[in-house]
This record gives C-alpha cells, structure tokens and sequence, in this order.
C-alpha cells in the first residue's frame, strides 16, 4: 500500500505540538494512520493540505515549488515564530 510519510525535519522556535523526528503518516495518501502518526496539529495541516494528493498521485515535488531535486517535498507550518513566540516546523514529504 502507498502512503505519504510526512516527518518533522526541523523546529525554529517552540512548537508545543512536534519534536523533530515526529511523523505523520497518511496511507493510500488521505487515510490518517492514528498508529504511527506520533502527533498532529490541525494548524499544520493547512500548510500539508494544497499538496498531499499531488505528491501522493507522483507530481514531482519540484513543480510544485516544493524542493530543488524532485525526492522529497518540504512545506512549512504558518506559525511566524519570530512575531508569536511560538515555533515553525519544517517538514518533509515523502511517498512509500
């Protein structure tokens, strides 16, 4: 079965949700897979959202702006952390 792996591959600032490393995993590339998603903040969602059936369905990730080498896809949570005090996670998508 494909699925995408979406992993924390970066935190500036404090996120209260992630730490580096967490994944969330979407199987047949919608499909939230509650057991080996570690966590999920619905905030970062909308940075996951526009993308995740184009690199599900194989769009290289380079024409959506997404990476320089078309293997893995990066977006980035909306939190301004330098403004909020909070954080912004960096993460990379995959499909397995």
């Amino acid at each position: 079965m494909d699925r995408l792996l979406i992993t924390v591959k970066e935190i500036k600032g404090n996120c209260p949700v992630y730490k580096v490393g967490d994944r969330i995993v979407l199987d047949e590339g919608y499909r939230l897979n509650l057991k080996e998603t570690d966590n999920l903040c619905i905030h970062s969602l909308s940075s996951i959202m526009p993308y995740y059936i184009a690199l599900y369905k194989g769009v290289d990730s380079r024409e959506l702006g997404l990476s320089k080498d078309g293997e893995k896809a990066y977006v980035q949570c909306l939190d301004p952390c330098d403004y909020t005090g909070g954080g912004t996670v960096t993460f990379e998508i995959e499909k397995n």
